[in-house]
């Protein structure tokens, strides 16, 4: 007997779905319909993805968090002037945080 679509579309999420889990991340978020509204319409309109908007948001907060944290402005800037403890000791923070 011939399983329908719904079925094996079923089996196959079931089937791969640890393997799914481990290469992606979904947020369970909600953001306000009319900002998300005006964001679609935006995306829409320029062609953008909201995989981009993510993207290029979080370089954004990224810079602008370099900005107040020159230990993080060093390597974005890619400067290795400084000492070798450095590094190890700003990634430890990081994880602390």
């Amino acid at each position: 007997m011939a399983k329908t679509r719904a079925e094996k579309d079923k089996r196959y999420e079931e089937k791969h779905k640890e393997e799914r889990k481990a290469k992606c991340m979904a947020w369970g978020t909600s953001v306000p319909r009319e900002k998300a509204e005006q964001i679609n319409d935006f995306l829409k309109r320029y062609g953008f993805t909201k995989v981009q908007l993510i993207e290029e948001g979080y370089k954004a907060l990224i810079e602008q968090a370099a900005e107040h944290n020159t230990d993080l402005a060093k390597i974005m800037d890619g400067y290795d002037d400084f000492f070798s403890g450095e590094l190890e000791k700003f990634e430890k923070e990081k994880l602390n945080k």
